[in-house]
């Protein structure tokens, strides 16, 4: 159950084409390639194919995507001319080739099926494609990524996309149904403890259908919180099916499951054994469990105070029934003695009869037991006078304990009851101003952003891009000053934790295996963590390239004269080899965020200062780290179609 009000995760429109290729290729090894630019330049690697192929990512990027570079004296020349014909006439074709590995010219791979494709070109084949005779000897590809339509996912800014029986957590949808199952919820933790105490055995053929109506109900939510996305620790809408599936097994399902089992249903049969018709009664308490879901969503309302204000007093009062149930079920329990089948006239049960005109009477003619006394409404409204006035202050004494029993559980509700009129009532203002703190932070930025932009008249489509950015920033450090924090910490310290911060990027890249503890620490001290929206542009085509970015999240695109040149990924990095070069690069294209993304970044002036100090480092450093893409270097380009080459069988020596 999410409830209104919860994060409704990261949702602005982000380009998951990258996301999408790599999904659907499944353990596929392929090259992507941008066919409006000479020679068809690669423009992004996975893993696998840089695995088979011995090649680094750097270095296969902005190669041909004819992967000519692999070719050798074995490899047929009829079939690389097919191959490059099948790129200049925008065809689909399949065929098999040899091809090298690096660093393997004394030795060939074993034959390699390579197909290649163009966007345009395959969604009108498809159809004629899919009925040919052979096309089970050429369709890996087809299988992997299911030609047709769905071909490639559309390159293009969407907001994000669920399958058709997945409902999203923060539609209206599903937060009308979340106040629904909260208000049965609450309706529930009512009434069961009433049955429970006062043994009501559900006769009344309204009330079993009521509850019978708010099992299925329950039984419902269940279904729909096996198709409803969540919120993942990093932020990220969780919309697989698999991973919802898990989710709620791993969490609330046990919980649900029991709390809607009909148990009202059996326990209303007249010829129930009584003890297992109490069985049952007792059960029931525990759906009371379905209120830890409760508890764990009021964090969500915290910034709202009449909110918790109201739900604190729903709390107090629902503590007090609970109370008063039990205290009732002391003084039912004790009233008689069922040794000597006497009752005790001082307990507060047969003080109340007497008083409101229905004593006790004993059945000397009949069954031989006690019978009559107050109606229970009118028991339960004393009992919860009795709790209100005990928590609330120290009673009026009209209703007191009398038993040894009832003194215990008095004295007991008297200690809860200073305990919670403490904390609900006299701390509430206390509560608040711990609550909003962070709270009123967000909200005094967001105002102060929103009247900037409204003074400058910020353009509608940047203020959006502005807000969301805030926003997302927001959601991801949860308002925690990073600077300020490590501030606070000494240098030592926080060394440590800026190696820590940037873990990823030490361990990913060989280029900082040699480096020795303290010039990790040097380094780490000077990285800076970036996040970016989806759009956001890091750098303009022309602008100085004075930093080096190492991708740790998301994926972003490289644009030189209005195309794609290259599609940047986890673990790729960007910008110049300003420690090679003794001039300021200009950068020769632009670098757009296409999801949600972290970089982390090293300034130019900063690297240089430490690979000065540490000279053997900096040897390393120069030899090993291999730029995905160099902005200072530009690429030609010409209009042409975008293409894919996909590398289907493993290559060996």
């Amino acid at each position: 159950m999410t409830m209104a009000g919860g994060r409704r995760g990261l949702v602005a429109p982000q380009n998951t084409f990258l996301e999408n290729i790599v999904r659907r290729s499944n353990d596929t090894n392929f090259v992507l390639g941008n066919a409006q630019i000479v020679d068809w330049p690669i423009v992004y690697s996975n893993d696998g194919f840089c695995k088979l192929s011995g090649y680094h990512r750097a270095e296969v990027m902005q190669k041909s995507s004819t992967c000519s570079f692999m070719y050798g004296e074995l490899t047929d020349k009829d079939t690389i001319d097919k191959v490059r014909q099948t790129f200049e006439n925008y065809e689909m074709n399949s065929f098999e080739i040899l091809m090298y590995k690096k660093n393997s010219w004394g030795k060939f791979a074993r034959l390699t099926r390579a197909l290649t494709s163009s966007r345009g070109v395959l969604q009108q084949l498809a159809p004629s494609v899919q009925k040919g005779e052979n096309v089970h000897k050429h369709s890996r590809l087809a299988e992997v990524l299911q030609l047709g339509s769905e071909i490639l996912p559309q390159y293009k800014q969407e907001a994000p996309k669920t399958p058709p029986h997945i409902i999203l957590h923060y539609c209206v949808f599903k937060t009308t149904w979340d106040w629904i199952i909260l208000i049965l919820t609450f309706y529930t933790a009512i009434l069961v403890p009433y049955n429970v105490s006062f043994k009501t055995k559900q006769n009344n053929v309204a009330w079993l259908v009521v509850d019978s109506i708010v099992d299925v109900i329950f039984l419902v939510d269940i279904v729909l919180n096996f198709h409803t996305t969540f919120v993942g620790p990093a932020g990220e809408v969780i919309s697989d099916p698999k991973l919802i599936r898990m989710n709620y097994l791993k969490t609330w399902f046990v919980i649900d499951l029991l709390s809607c089992l009909p148990y009202d249903v059996i326990n209303a049969f007249e010829n129930v054994d009584e003890g297992i018709s109490s069985l049952f009664s007792s059960l029931k308490v525990v759906r009371l469990l379905r209120l830890g879901r409760v508890a764990r969503k009021l964090d969500h309302y915290i910034e709202y105070g009449a909110a918790v204000l109201v739900l604190l007093v729903c709390v107090f009062g629902l503590a007090a029934h609970w109370l008063a149930c039990i205290w009732y079920s002391i003084g039912d329990y004790e009233v008689i003695n069922e040794d000597t089948n006497t009752i005790r006239t001082e307990s507060w049960l047969y003080q109340l009869g007497e008083s409101i005109g229905t004593p006790y009477r004993f059945n000397t003619t009949g069954s031989g037991k006690w019978e009559g006394g107050p109606s229970k409404d009118s028991v339960y409204i004393s009992s919860l006078y009795f709790t209100m006035t005990s928590l609330t202050s120290v009673g009026f004494g009209n209703i007191a304990p009398t038993t040894d029993g009832e003194k215990i559980f008095a004295v007991a509700m008297m200690m809860i009851g200073s305990l919670l009129y403490a904390t609900i009532f006299g701390n509430v203002t206390t509560i608040f101003q711990q609550m909003y703190a962070n709270t009123n932070r967000y909200h005094e930025m967001l105002n102060s952003v929103r009247d900037f932009l409204k003074l400058y008249q910020v353009p509608r489509g940047l203020s959006e891009r502005v807000m969301d950015y805030i926003v997302s920033t927001w959601s991801m450090s949860r308002g925690i000053d990073t600077e300020k924090v490590l501030q606070i910490c000494p240098k030592d310290m926080r060394a440590d934790i800026c190696v820590h911060l940037n873990r990823k990027v030490f361990k990913e890249h060989p280029a900082f295996r040699l480096a020795s503890d303290g010039c990790l620490r040097a380094l780490a001290m000077e990285f800076q963590t970036v996040h970016c929206a989806p759009g956001d542009l890091i750098y303009h085509a022309g602008e100085s390239v004075d930093s080096l970015c190492f991708v740790v999240s998301g994926s972003l695109e490289v644009i030189q004269d209005d195309e794609v040149v290259a599609i940047l990924g986890k673990g790729d990095v960007f910008g110049d080899v300003f420690w090679k070069e003794s001039t300021l690069a200009q950068s020769c294209a632009n670098v757009r965020a296409l999801t949600y993304c972290d970089l982390h970044v090293i300034k130019r002036e900063a690297l240089q200062k430490v690979l000065e100090f540490y000279t053997a480092f900096s040897h390393s450093f120069s030899r090993n780290l291999i730029l995905t893409y160099n902005l200072r270097k530009r690429v030609r380009t010409f209009i042409f179609n975008i293409g894919i080459l996909q590398i289907i069988k493993r290559l060996s020596l």
